[in-house]
């Protein structure tokens, strides 16, 4: 059920920018390649056990690339253990040091995440460069309002989309002038209104990628309602071709609200996407906790598909048409359960939790076996 039917549903096609295309790793990022999912890690880097188990639990939400912060010669040196045992590629966040740079890319490191422009001397930056060419490293030029150059800021006046746009341009072209050009780039604010502004500027003054975000965006709740207005309205105008959600959170949220942004747009699809009534007087059931049911649950799945949970029969029969499972709520204690948009039969409320997710299971099973076999004959 989880079509995409552009061709005759105009008003839901989304036309990415052009970009050309990099690696992170085993990752393409940009060109035709679907738009990647970050987060990044909060523990101690030198601790390498616990940097690793936070990078496991990403991985499990879904994470395609996590970034890993390297601001001394302890984490660089732990850096290669936990290059070593990540299933994803890895981004060594490096800000000023040039030489963690260079002990970041001999160590494993898949993208160093650094403005060539603040590592010093010419010399320097060209080692950096020659370390990433030497070790199949990509770059990210990440460039933020809170940290912009000052002599930008006396010609600006204050940060904004142009200075951005500047200090990004001017980094690029150091990496440029270097025949350097595996490189992403992100102009990120606190404010949605100077990131989106930076970005469409950003978009039409270079082919590279684009690394989307809204940066210090808040707690959990108003971090995902600003991330999700700015990284949508880039997404939906076809800019941006990696995200990274940063909430004052679990990092694992960051994945979730991520894949969440994208399944909302059509642009990627990962687990099961709940579509679920607001409940009111006429639901047959408690949908609220049936669906924090549900979503927990449900939480492990990774094939995508699309569930339906409505409480009454108005729009729950309507709802159901257009996903793969679906229940609506009915009279008398039990409710209509859909398959592929169709009624298929009656669930008691007392054991639709059970049932909904042993179906969900199931479906994920004959997901999971198609996509191996297709994957078996594709190796042949």
């Amino acid at each position: 059920m989880a079509t995409d039917h552009t061709h005759i549903r105009p008003w839901r096609s989304i036309e990415r920018r052009t970009s050309r295309k990099i690696r992170v790793g085993n990752v393409e990022v940009g060109g035709d390649a679907p738009i990647t999912v970050q987060s990044m890690t909060n523990t101690l880097t030198s601790d390498a056990a616990a940097t690793l188990e936070q990078i496991r639990q990403l991985e499990e939400a879904g994470a395609d690339i996590v970034r890993v912060s390297c601001p001394d010669t302890d984490s660089t040196a732990a850096f290669k253990t936990i290059a070593r045992e990540s299933r994803v590629p890895l981004v060594a966040d490096i800000h000023f040091h040039y030489k963690r740079g260079i002990e970041a890319a001999q160590n494993g490191a898949a993208c160093l995440r650094i403005n060539p422009g603040n590592i010093g001397s010419p010399d320097r930056v060209r080692d950096v460069i020659q370390a990433a060419r030497d070790y199949g490293c990509s770059m990210r030029i990440g460039v933020n309002a809170g940290s912009l150059e000052r002599n930008l800021l006396e010609k600006y006046g204050e940060p904004c989309p142009d200075a951005m746009v500047e200090s990004a341009l001017n980094h690029a072209r150091i990496l440029q002038d270097h025949d350097f050009h595996e490189f992403k780039i992100s102009v990120k604010a606190s404010d949605p209104f100077m990131t989106v502004a930076a970005y469409h500027q950003l978009s039409e003054r270079i082919d590279c990628p684009l690394h989307l975000g809204v940066t210090e965006a808040g707690a959990l709740r108003t971090g995902t309602v600003k991330s999700s207005i700015g990284i949508g309205a880039m997404l939906w105008a076809g800019i941006g071709d990696t995200i990274r959600v940063s909430l004052a959170a679990d990092p694992v949220e960051e994945i979730k609200v991520g894949f969440d942004i994208l399944k909302s747009l059509g642009l990627r699809h990962r687990g099961v996407n709940i579509i679920a009534c607001p409940s009111c007087a006429r639901q047959g059931f408690n949908v609220i906790k049936t669906v924090e049911a549900l979503e927990a649950r449900l939480a492990h799945i990774s094939q995508p598909m699309s569930l339906s949970i409505i409480g009454c029969v108005v729009n729950g029969p309507g709802e159901a048409l257009m996903t793969d499972l679906g229940f609506t709520g009915g009279g008398a204690g039990s409710g209509m359960v859909y398959m592929a948009g169709k009624p298929n039969h009656k669930q008691s409320n007392d054991g639709m939790i059970d049932h909904i997710v042993e179906l969900v299971e199931q479906r994920a099973a004959v997901l999971q076996a198609a996509a191996d076999e297709a994957e078996a004959i594709a190796a042949e």
